[in-house]
């Protein structure tokens, strides 16, 4: 399994064109504009026709979908994502999660998110806003609930003054999610942080780092998650990913973690 998630991530460096690129933000795991895991400061879709009011204030949408494959606990996790941008500073997403779990019954999860952009980035300062998502799942473990809500504060900056640019973000998310709300969410409330570093060898080409740190609850601790990445820009509207993740210590008695596995993404931007 590794060396095939290796081979995959050589195959994105070494394929690549000179059209221009797509960019970020992608839609997530849970829809909302970010990487994988973390939302970004930025804000998802490309600008309409600035001249007619729709497209001056309703950005074009933009699709993620993910497929997440956690070989040692026999998960399949696949997510469909979609976001748009309003008056150029809101962003509204919605995203659907489906995990397949062996020997378990099938997991849905569904996920509403608003972002606003409070700080645009700058040629020193970064981009800055906050967020929210409300979830809901169709899993409940411990007597918890089956509905919760993330908040968010993300400052997202990319360095061009470098050799090679590089794209830094990161921010503190307050949680109740039990392995991120598809295990239900606790009545406690944690505040973790989370980060992305990304760089860009070439114009059209991402290799980055995610982190994401576990909550920590009275009766249920999350394992901190992290994934190592290659973003294709194929074009102007596609997005390729591959990644591996690693989710913590499937076999722990302490935390609770889903192993490692390997995540494709395409993503589309109208």
């Amino acid at each position: 399994m590794k060396k095939l998630i290796i081979s995959s991530l050589v195959v994105l460096v070494c394929v690549f064109t000179n059209m221009a690129l797509a960019g970020v933000p992608l839609n997530n795991l849970e829809g909302v504009g970010g990487i994988a895991f973390n939302p970004l400061a930025y804000t998802a879709g490309t600008a309409g026709d600035a001249n007619s009011f729709l497209g001056e204030n309703f950005s074009k949408p933009q699709i993620g979908i993910w497929n997440v494959h956690l070989h040692e606990v026999g998960i399949d996790w696949t997510t469909f994502g979609v976001a748009e941008t309003l008056f150029k500073r809101v962003e509204v997403s919605f995203g659907h999660e489906t995990i397949g779990w062996s020997n378990h019954k099938t997991i849905d999860k569904d996920n509403f998110g608003t972002k606003v952009l409070l700080l645009p980035e700058g040629d020193v300062l970064p981009a800055i806003s906050i967020g929210s998502v409300w979830k809901q799942t169709t899993q409940e473990v411990f007597d918890t609930k089956n509905s919760g809500a993330d908040y968010y504060l993300v400052g997202t900056k990319l360095v061009k003054a470098l050799p090679i640019a590089v794209l830094l973000s990161g921010g503190v998310l307050s949680t109740q999610g039990q392995t991120l709300g598809v295990l239900g969410f606790n009545d406690q409330r944690k505040e973790v942080l989370f980060g992305n570093v990304d760089v860009l060898p070439l114009s059209n080409v991402a290799v980055g780092f995610e982190y994401r740190q576990g909550a920590h609850y009275d009766d249920f601790k999350n394992a901190d998650y992290w994934d190592a990445h290659v973003a294709w820009f194929v074009n102007p509207n596609l997005t390729l990913v591959a990644a591996y993740v690693y989710t913590g210590d499937s076999k722990s008695t302490s935390k609770v973690g889903l192993g490692d596995g390997a995540v494709l993404s395409i993503q589309y931007a109208f």
